[in-house]
Order: structure tokens, then C-alpha cells, then sequence
């Protein structure tokens, strides 16, 4: 049978395309179930072995090794398959959220190239007349700033907030993206990425450049549920024949 079938470690190397010792590795790691060994003391690896390897590899394309190396681990070395299943989970809810942040930045953009914002004085503007300006309450300006979204300047000596130019734009997208049921937590990463690029036309490109990118990684992800999925089912399909042919199924005859 090929399930055993003795597999040296270089020939689950080769069949990964990995070496010798990060095979030896993943026995270690628990991505891969363990090993029998020789009377030698050889590791003697069979087609399970070779399966749960080529799954790993396809999760950690798409999950990432560290993730891939937790389901494989909670598999083999605790057999709980709804706890590997929940890893799974999670990762697709944490893409989930940066498609979120992404739709909310794509939105931001479209707020930004709609409006014609009026000049403001060189002073900058105090709280009531940033809000009266934004179309908010003031109550909404201090909320936001207390979850770091927003960081107006103050006056040396009076300590009033004063909003310029960015600080007016950056209230601006957070009440366009609230008005749409965006949390503050999925407008943070939007502000951040403003920033961080310098300007709209700089996150435009960004954004487009990371939906591609979740684009693929949502594929490979898929590609590796996939595997999984199939190594799920040949590892029930085992235990189930081991069973039956233990359980009252037909066994050797005997000699």
C-alpha cells in the first residue's frame, strides 16, 4: 500500500523541493505527523507524510508559514480539527478587514476628488469653526482625536486647538467614512496610508497596488483551503478503513 511505503527524508525533500533537515524541521514543528523510525533509527516517513507537506506548502502561501505551521501543528499534535478549522477562520476574517480598510480608503479618494475645500487663514481654525466648516458637532472632533485620528495643534498660551489645512481634511474623510458605518478602527489604517504616502494620488496608487495584492493572496489562500480540505478527508478516510479492519471488518486470514 502506498500509505506504507517507507520515505526517506531526502525523498520528501525532493518531492517539496525542500532540503533534507527543513524536512526534519517540519517533523519537529508538527507540520508533519510523526515519524516511525528503523530499528536504526531512521525516520521512516510514508505517503501521509508526503501529503501533509505538500498541504503545508500550500497553506503557507497563502496563510503564511506561521500560520500554516499552527493548523498543521494543532492537527497532528492535538487531533483537533475544529481548532485548525478556527485558524483558518480567522485568517479570512483579518483579510476580511483589510478589504474593509481598503474599500474605505477607495471611498476617502472619491470624497477628496468631489470636494473643493475653502481656504483657510494662515492662523488655521479653532474647534468651533472647524466643525461648523465640516458639518459636525465639536462633541465629534474631540471624540476623534481622543481615538487618534485626529492631533490639532494648540496655542502656547491659551491652549485652544487649532486646525490646519490637513487636520480639516483628515475630519473631513473621518465624517464622510462615519456617515458610510465605517468603525474608527477601519478608518485609522486610511488616515495612516494618507500620511504615509503625501498624497491622494500616492494612495490611489497604493491602493490599487494592495487590492491586487490581497487579490492573489485571496486565491492562494482558496488554493490552500483546497488542500487542506483534501487532506482532511484522506486522513478520515484512513482512520475510517483502519477502523473497519480492526472493528469486525475482514482482517488477514490467519496462517
Amino acid at each position: 500500500m502506498m500509505n506504507r511505503q517507507r520515505l526517506r527524508p531526502v525523498d520528501l525533500a525532493r518531492l517539496a523541493g525542500v532540503s533534507t533537515q527543513q524536512v526534519r524541521n517540519y517533523e519537529e514543528a508538527g507540520v508533519l505527523p510523526p515519524a516511525a523510525r528503523t530499528d536504526s533509527g531512521y525516520r521512516a516517513f510514508t505517503d501521509v507524510h508526503r501529503r501533509a507537506l505538500l498541504t503545508y506548502r500550500s497553506l503557507a502561501k497563502g496563510y503564511g508559514p506561521t500560520t500554516a505551521t499552527r493548523i498543521m501543528r494543532t492537527l497532528h499534535d492535538d487531533a483537533d480539527v475544529p481548532a485548525a478549522l478556527a485558524l483558518v477562520d480567522a485568517a479570512h476574517a483579518a483579510l476580511h478587514e483589510e478589504r474593509v480598510s481598503l474599500r474605505a480608503a477607495s471611498e476617502a479618494l472619491e470624497a477628496l476628488a468631489r470636494e473643493q475645500p475653502a481656504p483657510l487663514p494662515p492662523s488655521g481654525l479653532r474647534i468651533g469653526e472647524a466643525a461648523a466648516l465640516i458639518g459636525v458637532r465639536t462633541s465629534a472632533l474631540r471624540v476623534w482625536e481622543a481615538a487618534g485620528l485626529l492631533a490639532p495643534e494648540r496655542e502656547r498660551g491659551t491652549k485652544y486647538r487649532v486646525y490646519n489645512p490637513a487636520d480639516v481634511r483628515d475630519a473631513r474623510l473621518i465624517h464622510t467614512l462615519r456617515r458610510s458605518h465605517y468603525l474608527l478602527d477601519q478608518i485609522r489604517p486610511v488616515l495612516e496610508g494618507l500620511r504615509r504616502e503625501g498624497s491622494s494620488a500616492a494612495l490611489r496608487a497604493a491602493v490599487t497596488a494592495r487590492g491586487a495584492a490581497l487579490t492573489a493572496r485571496t486565491r492562494a489562500m482558496l488554493e490552500g483551503a483546497g488542500a487542506l480540505s483534501d487532506y482532511l478527508g484522506a486522513q478520515l478516510t484512513s482512520a475510517a478503513t483502519t477502523t473497519g479492519s480492526t472493528a469486525g471488518g475482514p482482517g488477514p486470514s490467519p496462517t
